[in-house]
């Protein structure tokens, strides 16, 4: 089979071949990061930040309550 070639299966529909698309021509390639190693998400990071309250300086706190500790 040809490089540019790949088979196809979608649900449904018998395999089939088809060209393989050229990622580096789609509008939003930039994004990915195989085009820059800063696009990498960090999974890592992630997961310890995403528990923590973020607030902007003018964000007002009408009621606060305690709701006990996070088990790790």
């Amino acid at each position: 089979m040809d490089g540019s070639k790949c088979i196809m299966q979608l649900r449904g529909v018998r395999p089939f071949f088809s060209d393989k698309f050229d990622i580096t021509k789609h509008k939003q390639y930039p994004l990915l990061s195989d085009y820059d190693k800063k696009n990498e998400f960090d999974i890592e990071k992630y997961v310890k930040n995403r528990n923590k309250l973020r607030f902007k300086q003018n964000d007002m706190v009408d009621e606060v309550c305690d709701v006990g500790e996070i088990a790790e």
